[in-house]
C-alpha cells in the first residue's frame, strides 16, 4: 500500500512488472532547472503532478515553456498544503485523454482478480462528475488488455484487498498507460457493484478475515451498464464554484434494485464549507448503456433540492448531451462542449414583462 501511494515509486514498479506508463520523468531529482529540461525532453504539452497527490491536487497542465516554472511553483504550493510534501513528476500530456479504471481484488491466498473497468473521463477541475461501466466504446482485445495489466499490477506488489488501477487512455488509438493504483475503494464502486452483482465491502471483509475471494476471475460476469452521477452542492454557472446553505427540502429518486441513492444528508441539513461539496451519488443501471441512460435521466428528474445551488440540472443536460450519449467521452468533454452543457438563458420580452407584471 505505501508503494503504490508514491506516483513515482509505483510507476517504477509498474514499468518493471510490464504495465505501460506514461512517458514522463519519476525522479529524485526536483531542481525546478533540471525539471524542466525533463519538460523539454517529453515534449509540450506535459503533466505536472504532485507525487502524493489525488483528487487533481497539486496537477497542472503545462501548454509552453514559458509557463512551465509559474505552472511548477503553483503546483508545489497545492502539494505543500495539501499531502505536506512538495514533490512531483513531469510526464507527456495527451491531448484527448480518457480515464479509465480497473477495480482489482486480491486475497491473502494469492488470487488476484479484476472486477472489469470502469470509465470516469467527464470531470471538472480534475475531479469525476459522472462514472460508468463497463466503459464505453473499447475494442474487446483493449478490455481484455486493461483487466490483465490491472491484476498484474496488483500482483507486481503483493497487494491484498480492494484496489483500483487508474489508467489514462489516448481516445484515438486506445493505447493506455498506467496513471496509479488508488489502495481502497473508490467513491464509484457502486456502478462496478451494479454490473457484476457484488458486495465489495462484504469482499472486503472476506479477504480481512483471510477467506477466499468469493470469487474467481472465470466466474465473475459483466452485465448491464451502471452510471453513478455525482450529486454536488455548487454552482456550474459559476465555475463549479461549492455552495453552502440549509438543505430547506430535498427528495429523491424512488430506490429500486436498478437505482440507488448514497447520501449522508436530509431535509433541515447544514452544507459547510468544511467538507467535500458532494452531498450524494446518484447510481442506475440498465440492460445496456441506452437503457441505463433513460433510467439515469428519469432518476435526475426526480431529485429535487431547494436551499443551495446543485448541478443536478447540469447532469440532466450532460446526460443529454449527442456526444455523451454515443460513448464519445474524454477528460476535456465539458470545455469542448460549453455552449450546449451552459446554454445561455433569453432575455424576456418587454410584452413578457409587461404580461408578468399585470399577472401578479
Amino acid at each position: 500500500m505505501r508503494e503504490m501511494g508514491s506516483k513515482s515509486e509505483s510507476k517504477r514498479i509498474m514499468q518493471e512488472a510490464g504495465v505501460p506508463v506514461v512517458p514522463g520523468y519519476h525522479g529524485e531529482n526536483q531542481e525546478t532547472g533540471f525539471l524542466k529540461e525533463r519538460a523539454l525532453e517529453i515534449g509540450y504539452p506535459v503533466l505536472i503532478k504532485a507525487v502524493m497527490g489525488g483528487g487533481g491536487k497539486g496537477m497542472r497542465i503545462v501548454q509552453k515553456p514559458e509557463d512551465f516554472e509559474m505552472m511548477l511553483e503553483s503546483s508545489r504550493r497545492e502539494a505543500i498544503k495539501s499531502f505536506s510534501d512538495d514533490k512531483v513528476l513531469v510526464e507527456k500530456y495527451l491531448t484527448t485523454p480518457r480515464h479509465v479504471e480497473v477495480q482489482v481484488f486480491a486475497d491473502k491466498l494469492g488470487n488476484a482478480v479484476h472486477l472489469f473497468e470502469r470509465d470516469c473521463s467527464v470531470q471538472r477541475r480534475h475531479q469525476k462528475i459522472i462514472e460508468e461501466a463497463p466503459a464505453p466504446d473499447l475494442l474487446p482485445e483493449i478490455r481484455k488488455l486493461l483487466g490483465e495489466k490491472a491484476v498484474a499490477a496488483a500482483k507486481a506488489v503483493e497487494y491484498v484487498g480492494a484496489g483500483t488501477v487508474e489508467f489514462i487512455m489516448d481516445q484515438e488509438t486506445q493505447q493506455f498507460y498506467f496513471m496509479e493504483m488508488n489502495t481502497r475503494l473508490q467513491v464509484e464502486h457502486p456502478v462496478t457493484e451494479m454490473v457484476t452483482d457484488t458486495d465489495l465491502v462484504q469482499w472486503q471483509l472476506e479477504v480481512a478475515a483471510g477467506n477466499r475471494l468469493p470469487k474467481l476471475q472465470d466466474e465473475i460476469e459483466c452485465t448491464g451498464h451502471a452510471f453513478e452521477a455525482r450529486i454536488y452542492a455548487e454552482n456550474p454557472d459559476n465555475g463549479f464554484l461549492p455552495d453552502t446553505g440549509r438543505l430547506i427540502h430535498l427528495a429523491t429518486p424512488l430506490a429500486t434494485p436498478d437505482v440507488r441513492v448514497e447520501t449522508g444528508v436530509q431535509s433541515g441539513d447544514s452544507i459547510s464549507v468544511y467538507y467535500d461539496p458532494m452531498i450524494a451519488k446518484l447510481v442506475v443501471r440498465g440492460k445496456d448503456r441506452q437503457a441505463a441512460l433513460r433510467v439515469l435521466r428519469k432518476a435526475l428528474d426526480e431529485y429535487e433540492v431547494v436551499g443551495v445551488h446543485t448541478n443536478i440540472d447540469f447532469l440532466k443536460r450532460l446526460a443529454k448531451s449527442p456526444d455523451f450519449v454515443d460513448g464519445k467521452v474524454e477528460t476535456g468533454y465539458i470545455n469542448k462542449h460549453l455552449d450546449e452543457l451552459f446554454p445561455v438563458a433569453k432575455e424576456a420580452s418587454p410584452e413578457a414583462i409587461a404580461q408578468a407584471a399585470l399577472a401578479s
